[in-house]
């Protein structure tokens, strides 16, 4: 894998990480959220977890997940790609900032299963010739007033929930050249990881 388009997730475990990952499971067990044979298998995941990623998918339904990764939040992650496609799916830990810079190619940012700790992502986009889909729940906001359009466009999929309080802001600002984003909204609610 590039080490343009490796992510948050992708980046290698450490032993201080499965450590950390252990002891939220461990904690979980204790306030009866996991059952003996569910932590088992999941400490067993976690000392083998090579990646990050593999580590949040873990605790991701777990309310104290942010203790297993809030070390990992990065200021900024970049993606750059050239003819490819880049996603982040389950467990990716949403960072402050996201640089995007990405030609005949999409990008695809699934927020449903995403680790969230901050309250606002700021998105610098500089696509051409491609796709930026968001995948968000209720308690996601995409804000594209400071985002430049040249022969493309928004595409908007899903109802908004009007009474759904806001979890994450996201910020899209930059220029896309012949290109679209596509926001679709989910139903399934944002699981905000708290700050330890």
């Amino acid at each position: 894998m590039s080490g343009e388009l490796m992510g948050t997730t992708a980046l290698r475990a450490s032993h201080a990480d499965r450590d950390r990952v252990v002891d939220v499971l461990t904690g979980a067990a204790g306030d009866g959220r996991l059952t003996t044979e569910e932590l088992d298998e999941r400490v067993e995941a976690a000392l083998t977890a090579r990646t990050l990623g593999e580590l949040a998918v873990l605790t991701a339904d777990l309310p104290v997940v942010a203790g297993a990764v809030a070390a990992e939040v990065r200021d900024v992650v970049r993606i750059e790609q050239h003819g490819g496609s880049a996603h982040r799916g389950d467990g990716w830990v949403v960072p402050r900032r996201l640089e995007i810079r990405s030609s005949l190619g999409d990008v695809t940012l699934d927020f449903t299963r995403a680790v969230i700790t901050e309250g606002t992502l700021h998105i610098d986009l500089d696509m051409h010739l491609g796709a930026l889909r968001l995948v968000i729940p209720p308690g996601v906001v995409v804000d594209t007033d400071s985002l430049v359009f040249s022969y493309g466009k928004i595409k908007t999929r899903g109802r908004a929930d009007a009474g759904a309080p806001v979890d994450l802001r996201i910020e899209i600002v930059g220029q896309i050249r012949l290109g679209k984003v596509v926001v679709r909204r989910t139903r399934r609610a944002v699981r905000k990881s708290p700050t330890p």
